[in-house]
């Protein structure tokens, strides 16, 4: 922490005064003398003081200038810096620049090199096509002057284009009939080819009917003799059902006969309906076993008798 400039001279003056004075006897030195001592000793050490502020403040305003150097060096050196790193910046981007030139102009001339190559070489194919054209010319002279022949045989047409239009329209015409009698020989095989396939097929559906038929004759012989056989059960059962039926009217008459006889046996009318076959059979059941009784008793009776 700094320390305020009265603080340092007041410890400056009493380091001073702690030197200068002696160890003396007080007791011996008149006060006004003692006096006077302090007031020269105070004086001497306030020009000290004074002196040693004088150098203190030379060396302050020294020291302040040389800082202010510095700092001036300090920015003047910030700014070489900032002027070096800008001149290194643009060095790079001139070198990036030189570099990018390069090789652009690199690239450009390998495009130009390859362009070149592709036009020689697109040279000589057209120098041979040219050659190629010339020997068919030579080749085609002498048709070139039968086609001259030709015209003045045919005075219809007046150039030697009209007669190749007409002859390449025959080609035509000539291609297009083939064409057509190919394809008509294709369609005549295909129709053959389907008719064949039509016979066979027919053939293979004659033999699978004519089997089919003899299944279903089978199936016919099988189905009548089923029917005969169920018809001839349903006779029997017909005739069964009869039988039952006549056996069961004549059971009923006989039950309504009996029930009669018990309604006149107990001289009551008959109270049941005629169709009541079962509560009939009751009836006379009871009957029976009224009888069975008395007969019983009776028998008892009969035997009691001749013993008493």
């Amino acid at each position: 922490m700094a320390v305020p400039w009265e603080e340092y001279f007041q410890l400056v003056l009493e380091e001073k005064l702690s030197t200068k004075i002696p160890e003396q006897n007080t007791d011996h030195v008149p006060p006004v003398l003692r006096l006077l001592e302090k007031r020269q000793e105070l004086m001497d050490a306030d020009r000290g003081l004074q002196a040693q502020k004088e150098v203190f403040e030379t060396t302050k305003a020294s020291l302040k200038q040389r800082w202010e150097q510095l700092e001036q060096k300090e920015q003047e050196l910030k700014g070489s810096f900032i002027r070096f790193e800008k001149f290194l910046q643009d060095a790079e981007a001139r070198r990036s620049r030189a570099l990018r030139r390069a090789e652009e102009e690199r690239h450009l001339a390998g495009r130009r090199e390859a362009e070149a190559l592709r036009l020689r070489a697109q040279l000589a194919e057209l120098q041979r096509e040219r050659a190629r054209l010339q020997r068919g010319l030579q080749r085609l002279e002498p048709c070139a002057r039968l086609l001259g022949q030709m015209l003045e045989l045919l005075p219809e047409f007046q150039e030697v284009p009209e007669l190749v239009a007409r002859f390449d329209g025959l080609a035509d015409m000539q291609a297009a009939l083939r064409l057509t009698e190919r394809q008509r020989l294709a369609e005549l095989e295909e129709a053959r080819a389907r008719l064949q396939r039509l016979r066979d097929s027919w053939q293979d559906e004659l033999l699978l009917q004519g089997q089919r038929r003899a299944h279903l004759l089978e199936r016919l012989e099988s189905a009548r003799e089923r029917t005969l056989h169920w018809e001839s059960k349903w006779i029997q059962i017909q005739n069964t059902a009869a039988e039952k039926t006549l056996l069961l009217g004549r059971t009923r008459m006989a039950v309504l006969n009996m029930y009669h006889l018990v309604c006149q046996h107990q001289r009551r009318p008959p109270a049941l309906d005629v169709e009541d076959t079962e509560g009939q059979l009751e009836q006379v059941k009871l009957s029976i076993l009224d009888l069975s009784a008395m007969l019983a008793g009776l028998r008892e009776a009969e035997s009691a008798a001749p013993t008493s």
